[in-house]
Order: structure tokens, then sequence, then C-alpha cells
């Protein structure tokens, strides 16, 4: 998925199942997780104005963004986000920040508002109809997983950002097409290569164009501790998702292990995933 849809953004209307994922409460966060996910105490405010790529002005003045959300590329898909927030303006809205403010001032928050005697979770309502991605931001840490399934879920259906396949992490063209953007790629982890410095993740063989996840020496011993080591890595079919930048070639540099994803099974071709060539396992260099 490299952030642009084709045709209309008009979502269909959410599944029984996928609306019971978007409605998502919002709970206070072990106060024992990493510090950036960290929560305050829950507040009332409301939503004033929506700006680009997602920034929410309060009626208190504060601005923030939703936490865990990647705010949609895809121009259409941008608008029918906005669109959904501005739906809810004026309305009691609950706000809980977790972590520091960002560099511009603006707080990381997970928002709740009113609808149709439930409480919405803003964040999952966007993700839940395809209008947004799972993301950890700047952090090394992703807050909310449990998201991931209801991206899954949109996925799933088709709906929103999800009406073109996942990124095919052995598309060279795609990928160089995607650079700069915020994406989600799947493919078969062909090689590890652990150095001193940092973990590589090789998704095609030596000499053809495909992807590289680079993953820092924390990150790497962190995603040790979620159970991901190079063995469970190599030969499987794995999801990863971040911001594509073009060195040797197509890279992302993952910096939480809740950003990489082993598929179980191999998934369907109607997923997106690419043919499963068979590739000579390559090593690259720092």
């Amino acid at each position: 998925m490299d952030g642009k849809a084709g045709g209309s953004m008009r979502v269909p209307a959410l599944g029984l199942c996928a609306l019971m994922l978007a409605v998502v409460p919002v709970r206070a966060a072990s106060r024992s997780g990493p510090a950036e996910c960290h929560p305050a105490a829950a507040r009332e405010d409301a939503i004033d104005a929506v700006g680009p790529r997602g920034e929410i002005v309060l009626a208190s003045g504060a601005r923030a963004l939703l936490g865990s959300l990647g705010w949609p590329d895809e121009p259409e898909a941008a608008r029918a986000a906005t669109d959904r927030l501005l739906a809810h303006r004026g309305r009691p809205l609950t706000v809980v920040a977790r972590g520091e403010p960002d560099r511009w001032g603006r707080a990381r928050i997970d928002g709740t508002v009113e609808d149709a005697g439930t409480g919405l979770d803003l964040a999952g309502s966007l993700i839940g109809a395809g209008l947004g991605l799972v993301d950890a931001g700047e952090g090394d840490a992703l807050c909310r997983p449990a998201l991931l399934a209801v991206e899954e879920t949109a996925r799933n259906a088709g709906l929103g950002l999800w009406r073109r396949p996942l990124l095919d992490a052995g598309d060279g063209a795609a990928l160089r097409a995607a650079a700069g953007r915020f994406a989600v790629v799947q493919g078969v982890v062909r090689h590890v290569g652990e150095r001193p410095a940092r973990t590589y993740l090789d998704f095609v063989a030596r000499g053809e164009d495909g992807l590289t996840v680079s993953v820092s020496k924390r990150t790497w011993r962190r995603m040790g501790e979620h159970g991901l080591s190079a063995q469970r890595l190599r030969g499987r079919m794995v999801r990863v998702r971040g911001v594509v930048e073009i060195r040797r070639g197509a890279m992302l540099d993952v910096a939480s292990p809740d950003l990489i994803e082993v598929q179980e099974e191999t998934p369907p071709a109607a997923s997106g995933a690419g043919p499963d060539r068979e590739r000579v396992l390559r090593r690259r260099t720092e």
C-alpha cells in the first residue's frame, strides 16, 4: 500500500464485525509501559477545527494528533478522514494525552466522542473505515497495537485505502514510486543479516530490485523479547510498515517491534502479496 488509492474514496458501510472493532473504548495504559505511551488523566474538550495532516485544533486552543494513526497521503482519503472528524465538531470529546508533545507542541491523544449512545474512538473509526493506517509516528513504541486488528478488518473488506492491495516487497518499481510515503509492505524474508549496529531483513536476492528493512540494535533486542528472531523471520511472510526511502534500493527503518508482523499463513492473492518466487539469499554490508 503506497498511500494511493484508485477510484472514489466513498467508503462502504462497515459490517457488524468492523463496526465493533472501530468503536474501540479508550482505556488508560499501564504506567509500566514505554514512557511515550503513558497516559495523562482524561479530560473533556471538543474539536474546533481540523488542519493539514489531521492536526486537530481543540476548543481549549490546544493542538493534537490522534495517536497510533498515520494520516493518509491520498488526497481523497485525507478529505474523507477530515470530514469524518469535522462531523464531530463541537461534541463533547474525552481526551487522553500520551507521552510528551511533539516538536510543534502537539499532543498525541486518544479521543472518544459519544455517538449513538456509545463511545466512538476516533482513531479506530478512521482506521476501521480504511481512512488511516496504524503508525507509531516518531516514537519507538506503538501505544495501541490492538488497532492492527481494526486495520486488518478494513483491509480484508477492501475499504478506503485498501481498495488497492498491499505493496509487494519484491516490486522495486512500485516501492520507488512510494518513496517518501508511509507504506505497508508484504513479502517473504529471504535473508537476515545481523551486524554490530543494525540488522537487515532482505526480501529479495542480491542484484534484484526490492525491499530491505533496517532495524537498530536496540529495536532488534526488543524484537527478540517479542519472539522475533532471525530464525523465526527467515523464510516467513512478513508485513512491515514505515516511510519508504531509496538508498541503494528501497529501504524501511523500523523502530517498533509491533510494526513487523509475521503472517502465520500465506495470505490469499487478494491480500496483494506477490508470487513466491525462488531467489538466492543475499548478504548486505552496512
